[in-house]
């Protein structure tokens, strides 16, 4: 923080409405803190890059005059979603060099996220990776409008577009999502009931429950980075899906979790390294497994991430 920026910290400070109470800017950020968050976290896939957009935003807040905001929510949505996409369109050329497949990295969450249906399912790993394939602007739009239903005009104010562009973009967005995006609703029910079969199958390490709970054209993605062994290229087949996970029997412990709004598998192997298994599901079968090992993506495994609409 520059020197600037911490006189009109204390300044704000001294301002506050009595002691130990925050000063009005600090306060009105803080309220919205996990809406910010949430918002970079779906623009960005990473909340590590997420909790780095909120300090920049945070910077540009202290300095904004509280007198001449009519709307802070959407002022700092606006600062939110411009630090996001200055930082997306550079993480985007890192993760061109990515070793292997790049997965988004786990959040694990509370219940209230998987009550929120929406909000769960737009922070899936499968939906994630969908927002992967739009364009960084396409990507805010589709966010801003289908989650946290955002009108044109504030949407247009964060991407520096006309609201009539922002329709068209909207429109654009909508499409190619819906054509990438998992066709078929799972309920809770039937989601735990999947969930639990296949723990139950890699846990004991049986083929055929594994077999029976996956579905044939499966997908595995392993994200190691470079880090950890994983593998380089997505595994395709009920088969030689389930001849890799059959191997991890005996060589570690599973545990159920929430992970982005969806019950997952937390896996610690003997040799110190963790991966976390996000698994897609569709025709009450196993349709996709994102498993993610790399240390450098588990970090925020500590405690539930605050995720908000």
């Amino acid at each position: 923080m520059s020197g600037t920026d911490e006189r009109r910290g204390a300044d704000r400070a001294d301002r506050g409405t009595g002691p130990g109470r925050p000063d009005p800017a600090t306060e009105v950020f803080l309220a919205h803190r996990n809406l910010l968050f949430t918002v970079a976290y779906e623009l960005l896939g990473s909340a590590t890059d997420a909790e780095d957009v909120l300090q920049e935003t945070w910077l540009r807040w202290i300095g904004v005059d509280l007198d001449a905001i009519r709307d802070e929510r959407a002022y700092l949505v606006r600062i939110t979603t411009r630090q996001a996409l200055t930082r997306l369109r550079t993480v985007r050329r890192r993760r061109e060099s990515y070793v292997g497949p790049w997965l988004p990295e786990p959040l694990l969450t509370a219940p209230d996220v998987a009550e929120d249906v929406e909000l769960a399912d737009s922070v899936s790993m499968a939906m994630l990776l969908v927002l992967e394939t739009l364009a960084p602007t396409e990507r805010a739009v589709f966010v801003l409008r289908e989650v946290f239903d955002l009108p044109y005009e504030q949407i247009a104010a964060a991407v520096d577009r006309t609201p009539a562009t922002v329709r068209q973009i909207a429109h654009r967005a909508r499409a190619h999502v819906a054509a990438r995006r998992p066709r078929e609703a799972v309920s809770a029910a039937q989601s735990r009931g999947v969930v639990e079969a296949f723990h139950r199958a890699v846990e004991t390490g049986d083929l055929q429950r594994l077999l029976d709970v996956l579905a044939p054209d499966v997908v595995l993605l392993t994200d190691g980075g470079g880090v950890v062994p994983a593998a380089l290229a997505p595994i395709v087949g009920a088969e030689q899906v389930a001849s890799v996970l059959g191997s991890i029997a005996g060589t570690a412990t599973l545990r159920s979790v929430l992970v982005n709004g969806h019950r997952s598998v937390f896996v610690r192997f003997d040799d110190g390294t963790a991966a976390v298994v996000a698994v897609r599901i569709g025709a009450g079968r196993v349709t996709g497994l994102y498993a993610v090992r790399n240390p450098e993506k588990l970090a925020h495994l500590d405690r539930p991430s605050p995720l908000r609409r």
